[in-house]
């Protein structure tokens, strides 16, 4: 373990960093969710040795779903979650989007895409589809959206 990849009180052994992508329609915000098997979760993964949270999330975002026009225009502020599944903790940063159309592009590790299913879906759908663990992150991201 590198030392920028050390667990220290702000950063856990197990630690992602993922991005709640949103996008503007006239009905309002859409945030993309993304399915694996039957699990629903924001764009994210682990970081790779040297690599920065916000960077982890950016590329992340475009591994599993082809998104590279991300725009932080919230700043580089972030929500954690609470230590799930042996203590891991996933960082969600907040970026907006202007593509509608998602690919899930072929993992070259899996051979396949990674996730099954994409959405765009308001916040109430999202609270429907997503863990309670991810519930805090969607206040969050609701919040900052209203600010």
């Amino acid at each position: 373990m590198t030392k920028s990849q050390a667990p220290t009180p702000s950063r856990p052994s197990a630690f992602s960093a993922g991005v709640v992508v949103v996008r503007r329609e006239d009905s309002g915000w859409r945030l993309l969710v993304l399915r694996a098997y039957r699990n629903w979760d924001f764009p994210k993964g682990t970081l790779e040795p040297g690599e920065s949270p916000l960077d982890a999330a950016r590329r992340e975002t475009a591994e599993e779903a082809a998104l590279s026009d991300l725009a932080f225009r919230w700043g580089e502020g972030y929500c954690e979650t609470a230590p799930y599944r042996q203590g891991k903790v996933a960082r969600y940063y907040l970026a907006e989007t202007a593509q509608t159309a998602i690919t899930l592009p072929v993992s070259p590790e899996l051979g396949r895409p990674e996730h099954d299913e994409w959405r765009w879906v308001s916040f109430d759908e999202a609270e429907r589809l997503l863990p309670p663990r991810l519930r805090p992150i969607l206040a969050w991201a609701r919040k900052q959206l209203e600010a």
